[in-house]
């Protein structure tokens, strides 16, 4: 037996909607086994059921799904990177926008189709503050021919520490991206700690286990490892 968490919504009687976690024992059966297979994760849903007394008895009578209304939990990833490289110039190379295209495989011929920078106070010109929205499109997998759009919002802002951004438009139901910096020495030599922390929804229930597994984790992994060969590479020639 082993403990897998859900998250019920659950209507009151105002016919509004309440959200509750319930670590609840996955019954080794063929049909929670299905389930696990099929979603490809531990924490597999956030599923709404007909009426209060099902959700209370959860633990007694195992998840009761309803497809029609199934989602799918937030999934995370974060990667990390040191550069030898001074954190102010790092900072500012990824804080402009028009850096972005630079870093990213050549086959998903990004292109940023509008941008408008807002600059956070005191600031040169080219940094991009809370306010700040991109219009980007790109070729979301190598084999697909037709190209996405996605628009951005920097939400966050912090000079030389972070700066975060959200997905307003695109193909994710919800992403929420994190770039955070720190300075930090390494075998004598000062460099950059970068790290990513990613939180995204995929929204194509209920196959949106199957769909992360097999293509978005993946090319997830695959456009990151790109990216910090292209930004040292980049960043060490500037010096």
């Amino acid at each position: 037996m082993s403990i897998t968490k859900f998250q019920v919504e659950i209507p009151n009687r105002d016919s509004r909607w309440k959200t509750r976690d319930l670590a609840v024992y996955q019954k080794d059966d063929h049909k929670d086994l299905r389930l696990r297979r099929w979603f490809a994760c531990d924490e597999i849903c956030v599923f709404s059921l007909a009426g209060p007394e099902r959700a209370e008895n959860l633990w007694k009578t195992g998840p009761l799904i309803a497809p029609h209304v199934l989602a799918c939990m937030p999934y995370h990833a974060e990667f990390e990177q040191w550069i030898p490289a001074p954190l102010e110039r790092v900072f500012a190379f990824f804080s402009d926008p028009m850096n972005l295209a630079r870093i990213m495989p050549a086959w998903m011929q990004v292109r940023i189709e509008e941008i408008a920078i807002v600059r956070p106070p005191g600031t040169a010109s080219h940094f991009a503050g809370p306010g700040t929205r991109l219009l980007a499109s790109y070729r979301p997998l190598p084999f697909l021919p037709f190209r996405i759009r996605s628009e951005a919002e920097i939400v966050g802002f912090g000079m030389n520490q972070f700066f975060a951004d959200i997905q307003n438009k695109g193909p994710f139901r919800s992403w929420h991206h994190r770039h955070e910096f720190a300075g930090e020495s390494r075998g004598g030599a000062p460099g950059t700690l970068l790290r990513d922390r990613v939180e995204y929804e995929v929204g194509v229930e209920p196959l949106a286990g199957v769909v992360n597994a097999l293509f978005i984790a993946p090319q997830m992994r695959r456009t990151f490892a790109f990216r910090q060969r292209a930004v040292e590479r980049l960043l060490l020639a500037l010096v």
